[in-house]
């Protein structure tokens, strides 16, 4: 009983802080916003900040947030796959992928929306790769998977090195931005707020094969668990959660590598509480990012890959030094 009212308390704080984080989002800018312009039906709203509320930091916050919950899913389903508490869909190669397919349609001058099918089909090809190469001649193997995305996302680094080498000057800082994560293009957040839904929705009913699984392949198949099918639905929903958060907001790391540690210190391995709560804490946490990116230096946006690096880096410093080392 103990151990459920503190998840109980856990998603419920969760809950809140990303409710808090999203009314955060609304609020902040250079157009001041007040409560009747976030709920019109109060009347006494101004015209100029509803619309610079509907139409521009809304979208952007449920991006922002959508996307994070997206990452943070991803690298929760990575590692019970395989087992590691490095695994990360940036470290499998993934997000290395999307920038070649998004930086080549930059080099050749296509619009954006081929930019974003670039992104999104490099992505999935990148993905296909490292799990087809994963199981080489014999079975599958984490270690073997891990190391192809290593070796996959260090070429895309060489291949983005050198699309950023031969590209005009005036395309650079855009296809930095791209690199280092820039929600100020995202667009309409349709794609990723339906993606979230529908990846958390496929997810849950196996949380409990999750737990089994994520104590070894072969007590799994021990207790009945359909390891292989298992397996290569996990593929599919993180390659799918990655894929549509990369073509929203770029390249942003250390999102679905911290947050599912961050989550699992607080409330434990159960996957059936883990997922949803690093879903809501990933969200949380981009929809802060990016709000402190966009206004900080204001009118100058910083990238909100950089910003969760910064982030990042620390937080996971700390959770391998602490007692016990990552949960």
């Amino acid at each position: 009983m103990p151990s459920r009212r503190r998840a109980f308390l856990v998603l419920s704080l969760l809950s809140l802080l990303a409710l808090g984080s999203l009314s955060l989002a609304l609020a902040t800018g250079s157009v001041a916003v007040s409560l009747a312009d976030m709920f019109p039906g109060t009347g006494g709203g101004s015209s100029l900040a509803s619309q610079v509320l509907i139409e521009l930091r809304l979208p952007r916050a449920l991006a922002a947030f959508a996307c994070g919950g997206l990452l943070a899913l991803a690298g929760a389903l990575m590692q019970v796959l395989l087992r590691n508490p490095l695994a990360d869909p940036y470290v499998l190669g993934v997000s290395g992928g999307a920038a070649v397919g998004a930086l080549l349609a930059m080099l050749f001058g296509l619009p954006l929306m081929l930019v974003d099918g670039g992104a999104f089909g490099g992505a999935l090809a990148a993905t296909l790769l490292v799990f087809a190469l994963g199981h080489g001649e014999g079975a599958w193997t984490a270690t073997r998977t891990l190391l192809t995305g290593v070796i996959v996302a260090a070429g895309c680094s060489a291949v983005v090195a050198l699309i950023l080498a031969v590209a005009p000057e005036a395309q650079l800082r855009g296809m930095l931005f791209w690199l280092l994560g820039d929600l100020g293009h995202a667009g309409t957040p349709k794609a990723a707020v339906v993606t979230l839904a529908l990846t958390l929705a496929l997810a849950l009913p196996f949380a409990r094969d999750l737990n089994v699984l994520a104590r070894g392949g072969m007590a799994a198949r021990a207790l009945g668990v359909p390891v292989a099918r298992l397996r290569a639905g996990i593929q599919v929903v993180a390659s799918l959660a990655t894929a549509v958060a990369v073509t929203t907001a770029g390249s942003i790391g250390f999102v679905g590598l911290v947050v599912p540690h961050l989550t699992r210190l607080a409330m434990g391995n159960d996957q059936r509480l883990l997922l949803p709560a690093a879903t809501l804490a990933g969200g949380t946490l981009l929809t802060l990012a990016d709000t402190v990116a966009r206004s900080i230096a204001a009118p100058t946006e910083l990238p909100v890959g950089a910003l969760t690096a910064v982030i990042g880096v620390p937080i996971f410093l700390f959770l391998l030094t602490r007692r016990g080392g990552l949960p």
